[in-house]
């Protein structure tokens, strides 16, 4: 049995990433999470994993859990994720999101292991993209544009410098835009999906507030994702950055749209400046010839079945 280290497990893709490997019945999981918030995203497996309650920042603390458990792998998912509210709390985004990953790669260092660590990273590292960067490849120059790309560039160059400074393995994942299940309602379309559920319940007004419909994102499925992330471990190669997406993308009144196809429920929208970023990407979608050509990976869940599950989970809950 492999033993692999997943931080963020109580998350959105950290949960499907745990449920996805031990359906194949060959790795010993060990979850980190810093609160009980989410908990409730790994009570169907909750009692095969061994949980652990830390908080990363601590660095005495990830130390001593890294040292105890020796992983094979890290996967490193925990993180500040909400590119809106980075703006507000940009401190606060980069200290959590840094210290973190400092933390791990120390850890690891410290203890003399060789485990591989997986970083989470993300598109948002991109920011501006012009048009002759779409599809983006991972040439394409980093031009943040939040607090949380910002830091999520950091973390990419800490893990970077950790593999060419202590030869620490480390590989790099860049993951556009993922939706399904378990999506917390921060994030738009999980947002549209809770209130098209709570209105046909007739628990909210017929009425559903939107940002910016016009952005193009690239949306793969969340339990497509934790299929690429697993196949990482084994087949990436070390010190290298890999985008993760469809290749396709679509705006979110696109999406929207088909939500609202999915209810049969009268629903006025209404735009809500507080919704708007003070910056927003046009269009963010991957070129992820690198990481398919070297995995064999694609995704196969549809747009579509991927936004049925996300209202039925919603339907189911409120």
């Amino acid at each position: 049995m492999k033993k692999i280290l997943i931080t963020g497990i109580t998350g959105f893709a950290g949960s499907h990433l745990a449920e996805y490997l031990l359906s194949q019945n060959e790795n010993e999981i060990v979850g980190v999470h810093s609160s009980d918030r989410n908990i409730n995203n790994i009570e169907g497996f909750k009692d095969k994993i061994h949980l652990i309650k830390i908080d990363l920042n601590n660095t005495e603390d990830t130390a001593r859990i890294v040292s105890e458990q020796k992983p094979e792998v890290i996967f490193h998912l925990a993180a500040s994720a909400d590119v809106g509210k980075s703006f507000k709390d940009p401190l606060g985004f980069l200290n959590n999101n840094t210290n973190s990953q400092l933390n791990i790669l120390e850890a690891v260092k410290k203890a003399g292991l060789e485990t591989k660590i997986i970083v989470i990273s993300s598109a948002q590292v991109y920011g501006y993209i012009s048009a002759d960067n779409i599809p983006t490849n991972e040439k394409t120059p980093l031009k943040p544009d939040s607090p949380y790309s910002v830091s999520k560039i950091t973390q990419e160059y800490l893990a970077l410098q950790y593999y060419y400074t202590y030869k620490l393995p480390v590989v790099i994942l860049r993951p556009f835009n993922h939706l399904g299940p378990r999506l917390a309602p921060v994030f738009a379309i999980s947002r549209f999906a809770k209130l098209i559920a709570e209105i046909e319940k007739g628990k909210s007004e017929p009425v559903l507030t939107v940002g910016n419909l016009s952005a193009k994102r690239d949306f793969t499925d969340v339990r497509d994702m934790a299929k690429a992330y697993a196949l990482s471990a084994d087949k990436c190669a070390l010190g290298e950055v890999y985008n993760i997406g469809t290749g396709v993308s679509f705006t979110i009144a696109e999406l929207l749209d088909k939500l609202l196809s999915l209810s049969k429920t009268k629903i006025e929208i209404k735009t809500d400046q507080s919704l708007l970023r003070p910056s927003d990407n046009p269009e963010l979608r991957a070129d992820a010839s690198k990481f398919m050509t070297e995995t064999d990976w694609k995704p196969e869940i549809s747009t579509d079945q991927t936004l049925k599950d996300v209202l039925d989970y919603w339907r189911d809950i409120v």
